[in-house]
């Protein structure tokens, strides 16, 4: 497909990105050239052993690296911290922040306090992060304090640091829904660093809510979006058009919100065709756009986007 028109993002509400968890076979200057060409604003940039390693060494002169190649692309960014083996290379996601093991969760807590530090060094929007899932033999009580203790020093550094840390609700986490958010803010007493990352497909996995309402329920708290098809009750990220989700209602929820970051692409299982998907997607968004900026709020637009 042909990048999308010049001009299309600069004339538009919205501020598209895309993961480069979805783009993890292509190094990360490669991908981040490819996204500029293909136009879109900004990238997800997930912390991981091919994408800016947290832990290999000289962290802070490759960060500068990226940040003048982020500059001279005119790309912004905002920082994920879903690698899937990055800190255990026997356990996805582990160490979570409900770590059994006491030191496990401090590794979680390092490595998240380090992806603030890099978000600084960047300009980033934000630091994404999730709770994990509960493990076996947790009751929910304690998970629920392991996880406000944990935050506690990330939430520092994320207010020393002047960036927000952008919490998401993940279908089978223990914080897995937009409730379980405000259960959390209320836990900590709503401490001002903390806000939320919104996964559109997640929403209509699973909340009562369409996505489009949940996108203006979250709104007070919105610091990141991630955008991808699903179907209901499957969590299973799509590409666009290959799921349920009518998505002009959801960009023009969006856009009415006044939200200012990025909207990120978010398909983690799809690197294989990753060029190929950014390009579609940057396309469809910004057609669902235009049909989002064409209908009144209230009415009910034809499936926006869809080839």
């Amino acid at each position: 497909m042909s990048p999308s028109p010049a001009g299309a993002e600069a004339s538009s509400p919205f501020r598209f990105g895309y993961g480069t968890n979805g783009l993890t076979d292509l190094r990360l200057d490669d991908a981040l050239g490819l996204l500029a060409d293909l136009g879109y604003a900004g990238v997800g940039l997930t912390l991981d052993h091919m994408h800016l390693d947290p832990l290999a060494p000289d962290l802070a002169a490759r960060t500068r690296h990226v940040a003048h190649r982020l500059a001279r692309l005119g790309l912004t960014v905002t920082i994920e911290t879903g690698a899937r083996y990055v800190l255990d290379p026997r356990r996805k996601h582990g160490p979570s922040l409900l770590d059994p093991d006491p030191d496990a969760r401090a590794a979680r807590v390092r490595l998240l306090i380090r992806a603030v530090q890099v978000a600084a060094d960047l300009g980033a929007h934000a630091v994404h992060c999730f709770s994990g899932i509960t493990p076996e033999g947790t009751d929910e009580d304690t998970a629920w304090q392991r996880l406000t203790e944990a935050l506690g020093p990330v939430l520092d550094a994320a207010l020393g640091a002047d960036v927000p840390l952008a919490i998401e609700p993940e279908p089978g986490h223990l914080l897995s829904t937009l409730a379980d958010f405000h259960r959390l803010r209320h836990r900590l007493g709503d401490p001002e660093p903390l806000g939320l990352t919104l996964d559109i497909g997640h929403c209509q996995c699973l909340e009562p809510q369409s996505p489009a309402d949940c996108v203006r329920a979250a709104a007070p708290w919105l610091r990141h979006v991630q955008i991808e098809d699903m179907r209901r009750g499957v969590h299973e990220h799509l590409p666009f058009g290959d799921g349920e989700i009518d998505f002009p209602p959801v960009l023009e929820a969006l856009a009415s919100t006044g939200y200012q970051g990025l909207t990120v692409v978010e398909l983690p299982r799809h690197s294989h065709a990753g060029p190929q998907l950014a390009s579609h997607s940057i396309e469809f968004l910004h057609r669902a756009a235009a049909e989002a900026v064409r209908t009144p709020a209230g009415t009910a637009p034809a499936r926006g986007g869809t080839p």
